[in-house]
């Protein structure tokens, strides 16, 4: 994250980041993203749900898998409806692709669920991705259960 603020600073943008209070005790906070601090993991999440258009999730690691998986879960139960966008440089989510494949296969998960998340390659293509993604709403509660 902290090399994408780099890259956004360094041609004038603004970024906010959401922090808990403990990274930034740490000395995490990022000294030019202009930081929203919060209490803990859990508020930092629920913080991330306001007010979006989409949810963009880059290569990362066990934080980004986990508030990817928490996004999915959320978007199947009918929670949020905004797109969710997977960018698998170099393939970097292919296991994970394939896991929640095999999730629909063995019916862990509804095929209509493969509809929660578009998948892109190419970092540049992101808004097209956004505005093909399938549409998704609040009654997808009603297909959740498989």
């Amino acid at each position: 994250m902290g090399s994408l603020a780099d890259a956004i600073l360094a041609e004038n943008g603004q970024i906010f980041g959401i922090i808990p209070e403990f990274m930034v005790k740490a000395g995490w906070a990022h000294p030019g993203v202009h930081q929203i601090i919060v209490e803990d993991m859990h508020q930092r999440k629920k913080k991330l749900r306001e007010g979006i258009d989409a949810i963009i999730t880059l290569p990362g690691g066990v934080g980004t898998l986990e508030e990817l998986l928490e996004m999915i879960t959320l978007k199947q139960l009918g929670q949020i409806i905004v797109p969710i966008i997977i960018i698998n440089t170099s393939n970097y989510y292919e296991h994970l692709l394939s896991f929640l494949e095999k999730m629909i296969r063995e019916k862990f998960m509804r095929d209509v669920h493969r509809n929660i998340w578009s998948v892109t390659d190419d970092p540049a293509s992101v808004i097209e991705t956004i505005n093909n993604a399938p549409d998704w709403d609040g009654s997808a509660i009603k297909i959740a259960p498989v």
